[in-house]
């Protein structure tokens, strides 16, 4: 088979947000090299393998890269030409002979607050009331447009991420913040049944590319599996409400919504394939977060977050870090073509 003809393999994670991801990716490959074939192939990383494992409190003795290690060892190894990442899990140093070859167009980086709805009731008291639970504690549900601020004294929200566990307790150090695992429809359920959980947080591109689609409403409706999805097929899930989080309020983790293509760096085909897959200022503004994360000395899991947008032909770099005491925030402006000084700059600003 001549070379130009041997597919494409594109190596991913198994999980149902990584597989959407990665057949959305290759869509778009096809679309854009017709004469070529593209496959994809799941690896089961360390991170997956690892289900206890605490996300809000890691390990120091683990492996850097716990979703990307085995993803790039099929690279390197030529079993794949292609790893598709969310990138907020790639690490900020690749392996020698790897690199970020791609990075599409960013979805919506912002976090979204879900909580419990009960369809149809109206509030028994400004925003919150309660709903008996059997034996257990009440099972308290909100009416929509809930803000952070308006949360009750003490409420509970569940997140892994010590990112967002920060940010929450610098505005409301009253909040019980507690870990959960899972992929997004296990967390939704453990939000409805577990009456001790007031709410969770979720990345909103997390939402929309499994197939969510939040209401200006605050409404939160699903897609049906396999379907484009008229505005009337839409399947409102009435159990829960969603408020997305401005990013002034909660700054996303480095690389958010974003999705990262490593190559290798001796692969011309595939270099090609990246130039067209590749958003420019997409790219440009998760270069200067990840080169403020990289100076910074963290992984996606360190109590820091960054996000970049371009503004007026150069990018604005927010950040916050909460490492060694105090939270510490900053922004900065600079050239479009300078992002690994901006991040950099960051960084000495926030150590």
């Amino acid at each position: 088979m001549p070379e130009k003809q041997r597919p494409l393999i594109a190596v991913t994670r198994g999980s149902p947000l990584a597989l959407t991801q990665t057949r959305q990716v290759l869509a778009e490959c096809r679309a854009l090299f017709p004469e070529w074939q593209f496959e994809y192939a799941i690896v089961k990383t360390t991170g997956d393998k690892l289900q206890k494992a605490s996300m809000a409190q890691p390990n120091p003795a683990l492996p850097k890269g716990l979703f990307t290690k085995e993803l790039e060892i099929a690279l390197l190894e030529g079993r794949a030409d292609l790893a598709i990442h969310s990138l907020k899990d790639l690490p900020t140093e690749l392996p020698d002979g790897l690199e970020l070859g791609a990075v599409p167009l960013r979805a919506d980086p912002r976090d979204v607050l879900i909580y419990r709805s009960r369809r149809g009731a109206a509030a028994a008291s400004g925003n919150a009331g309660e709903a008996a639970s059997g034996n257990g504690p009440a099972r308290r549900w909100f009416a929509p447009g809930l803000t952070l601020a308006q949360l009750p004294e003490g409420a509970t929200l569940a997140t892994s991420s010590t990112r967002r566990r920060e940010q929450l307790l610098a505005v409301r150090p009253d909040l019980r913040v507690v870990e959960i695992r899972g992929n997004v429809g296990t967390r939704l359920q453990k939000l409805l049944q577990n009456a001790e959980l007031d709410g969770t947080l979720l990345a909103a591109a997390g939402l929309g590319r499994l197939g969510y689609r939040i209401g200006a409403d605050g409404s939160l409706s699903l897609r049906p599996a396999g379907e484009a999805g008229a505005a009337s097929d839409w399947i409102v899930q009435p159990e829960f409400h969603v408020s997305l989080l401005p990013v002034e309020e909660m700054l996303p983790c480095v690389g958010q919504a974003a999705l990262g293509i490593e190559i290798r760096s001796d692969d011309p085909r595939m270099r090609s394939v990246c130039e067209r897959l590749t958003h420019f200022e997409t790219r440009q503004c998760v270069v200067a977060e990840r080169a403020f994360l990289r100076a910074m000395g963290g992984g996606c899991q360190s109590p820091v977050a960054a996000y970049a947008e371009a503004v007026d032909g150069g990018l604005r770099l927010r950040a916050v870090s909460f490492r060694d005491g105090p939270a510490k925030s900053a922004a900065l402006n600079g050239p479009m073509d300078a992002p690994e000084a901006l991040g950099q700059s960051m960084a000495g600003r926030l150590r």
